[in-house]
């Protein structure tokens, strides 16, 4: 999104099981020396596709333009992957979005490979809930490497397409503020109205957002606007007043029965400061946050960070890829993105290989929403890292010795590489926790 202003061998298989070889890899099948809760689980992923409408309801877009409040229907299209019964010869589903392009040139339009099959027989019932959010102007299946990967490790992830205004259009942009968490809130009431009946069991949700979508997870997980933000204030007044904190509609951007929550590279710190200075004392579920720390849209001390240090009240993880940029939250790049560099950019880092991005974000996603939404505590040891940054841990010689295997993944305790990675597949990383402040 742009903003104005290892397992080895289990990866192997896996692999060979769920992807023929002369079909292009899915994003969600790890690569070669991911970490190990990388890996896809055992089920194989479905995705469907349904239309839910939100009838006569506050229009942020209108209400903007015509300086009033305006209501109208809002129909969100809703991309659902969820643990399924498949097989090699099954075919998959196929993917295709269109962004914004470049100005002067028209939008571009591309396409994922998919590990899920389309409508797939689900593999049970009662699996917890993960909304995905996307981030401003993208489309759900940006983030395909994410929902399929959680979909085969017990999960039915919810990814609405949110229908920004063009992202040129930087006038539009404030509407999103509100449009963004009423969009999550219509979704998660849908959900615990019976939308996909016992398929799931909506006493146990997540939120997960890439960007403009993790201001929108923070928002609804307890982050309350603030009136004298720079882009709350654009909104028309009587808004301000009654969507910000301490105004009688603050509530309907909230949902407080939240299991844990994801944010990577979120938007809402500076400029926008859109929360405020307490606006984030709301947020009382778990948070784990992945940022980069060369973030050019969203900032990182500033941004992310300050996001991380803010939300008082929340156990919180920061996950911090140094030199990476804001676009970890993506697919790598599809063929059809590679020939302009405004449509690479979408989807790629500068420095980082995003496969690697990938990988490791599934693994830790993996073992924060097994810990807070299936209540595996034996996950946390993945989080108890040996120091906070990586960087220097290769220098140490020891670990790896005449028996034991080049690509042997680490138990964690005493030994120097993280749980779950290989020796020096962790460098470059940071890893930070904040407990709850009183």
């Amino acid at each position: 999104m742009r903003f104005p202003g290892l397992f080895l061998a289990s990866a192997a298989t896996l692999l060979v099981a769920n992807v023929p070889p002369s079909v292009p890899t899915p994003p969600s099948v790890p690569e070669i020396g991911a970490p190990e809760l990388a890996a896809l689980g055992p089920d194989g992923a479905g995705v469907m596709v349904r239309q839910v409408i939100d009838k006569d309801q506050l229009d942020p877009l209108a209400s903007l333009e015509q300086g009033k409040e305006v209501h109208a229907d809002r129909a969100l299209t809703l991309r659902i992957w969820y643990p399924a019964r498949t097989s090699a010869k099954a075919v998959r589903a196929t993917y295709t979005a269109s962004l914004v392009g470049e100005p002067g040139t028209p939008p571009a339009t591309f396409g994922v490979p998919a590990l899920a099959v389309q409508d797939a027989p689900a593999a049970g019932k009662g699996y917890p809930v993960v909304l995905l959010s996307h981030g401003y102007n993208n489309d759900p299946v940006m983030l395909s490497w994410l929902a399929e990967n959680l979909a085969t490790k017990g999960y039915v992830v919810v990814a609405p397409e949110h229908r920004d205004p063009p992202i040129t259009d930087v006038a539009k942009s404030p509407a999103t503020l509100l449009r963004r968490p009423l969009d999550i809130t219509f979704v998660l009431s849908r959900l615990r109205a019976g939308l996909l009946g016992d398929l799931v069991d909506t006493g146990r949700i997540a939120l997960v957002g890439y960007s403009f979508g993790g201001y929108g997870v923070l928002t609804v997980a307890g982050g309350s606007l603030s009136a004298t933000s720079p882009a709350v204030s654009r909104l028309p007044a009587p808004l301000v007043a009654t969507y910000t904190a301490g105004g009688a509609r603050d509530g309907q951007l909230h949902d407080p029965a939240i299991k844990a929550v994801v944010a990577i590279s979120p938007a809402g710190g500076a400029p926008w400061n859109a929360w405020g200075a307490q606006g984030l004392d709301g947020i009382h579920a778990p948070l784990l946050m992945l940022a980069g720390s060369y973030d050019r849209t969203v900032g990182y001390e500033n941004g992310p960070a300050a996001i991380f240090a803010n939300a008082h009240k929340a156990e919180r993880t920061m996950l911090t890829f140094r030199s990476a940029g804001h676009s970890i939250g993506t697919n790598p790049a599809p063929a059809a993105m590679r020939d302009r560099l405004w449509d690479f950019d979408w989807f790629e880092d500068p420095i980082w290989r995003k496969s690697r991005i990938n990988a490791i974000s599934e693994h830790f996603i993996t073992a924060f929403l097994d810990r807070y939404v299936k209540g595996d505590e034996a996950r946390a040891a993945y989080f108890a890292v040996p120091g906070s940054d990586a960087v220097k841990v290769s220098d140490k010689a020891g670990w790896i010795g005449p028996f034991t295997p080049y690509a042997a993944v680490s138990a964690g305790g005493d030994n120097p590489t993280w749980k779950g990675f290989v020796r020096g597949h962790q460098d470059g990383l940071e890893l930070r926790h904040l407990s709850v402040q009183p």
